[in-house]
């Protein structure tokens, strides 16, 4: 619900809120429907194929319901907004419970891992996806898509909530608007400290590679979207964006060991 809503919207709110209209509610799922697809398309392509974009849609549907549930239209927040965090939650939260990612990636993410370390000991210089490629002989398309693919991982365990928190507000990636004031103290500095390591491993990539990141990132722009700003194809923005994770491995590792 927003200042620009319709009066048909208005009304639909309005029998939403004052009498729990199954009827409004189908209405206003329907109508904000287009943030699930668009959250589930984003998060789905960090995602192996494998991965059923059918399932990820699912989650978000019942995160755009609990945000429906739950909405409190006193506060001074867009209901778009709110129920954007509680979609990216529910998608983030199901994907946790599932065993997503197939054992054959986490064992080729092991692999290309450990390639990597054995050539950086050797040479005393930082392995490129060619180099492993060739150490392992895999393509480096395979080497960049086996560590785009874990990058999720390597995400929801940082993100993942400690255990016996039951508290209804959560925190990080895809949840409710984080009160900053209920992070511990030791925890708000290590998280400022992976974002500022994360930062000086962006300022190692190229231009391009940081243009591509922020865009996808922070302005959550698809691959599609970034392309045609660019000037180039949607493969080719899928292409720098492994690339420029790929680059971003020793920091991501960074991240998840100190968690």
């Amino acid at each position: 619900m927003n200042s620009k809503s319709t009066p048909l919207e208005q009304e639909l709110w309005n029998d939403w809120i004052t009498n729990k209209s199954s009827e409004a509610a189908n209405e206003l799922i329907s109508n904000y429907m287009y943030l699930v697809n668009f959250h589930s398309e984003r998060i789905s392509s960090h995602l192996p194929s494998s991965v059923s974009k059918d399932d990820i849609k699912s989650f978000g549907l019942l995160g755009l319901y609990d945000a429906l549930k739950k909405f409190d239209p006193a506060r001074d927040l867009k209901f778009d907004t709110y129920a954007s965090f509680r979609i990216k939650g529910s998608i983030i939260d199901g994907l946790r419970k599932e065993d997503w990612l197939p054992r054959s990636i986490r064992e080729k993410t092991k692999k290309v891992e450990q390639a990597a370390e054995r050539f950086e000991q050797k040479n005393q210089k930082e392995a490129t996806a060619k180099d492993i490629a060739e150490t392992i002989g895999m393509t480096v398309e395979e080497v960049e898509t086996t560590m785009k693919d874990s990058l999720f991982g390597n995400i929801l365990s940082i993100e993942e909530k400690p255990k016996g928190s039951h508290s209804d507000l959560k925190e990080g990636i895809g949840y409710s608007i984080p009160d900053e004031s209920a992070i511990l103290p030791d925890r708000h500095i290590l998280q400022n400290e992976i974002k500022g390591e994360l930062i000086e491993g962006i300022k190692s990539l190229n231009e391009k590679e940081q243009l591509v990141i922020s865009l996808f990132y922070n302005e959550e722009l698809t691959f599609t979207e970034i392309g045609q700003i660019i000037g180039l194809t949607t493969s080719r923005i899928s292409q720098i964006h492994k690339r420029s994770i790929f680059k971003l491995r020793k920091t991501l590792n960074k991240m998840q060991v100190l968690y």
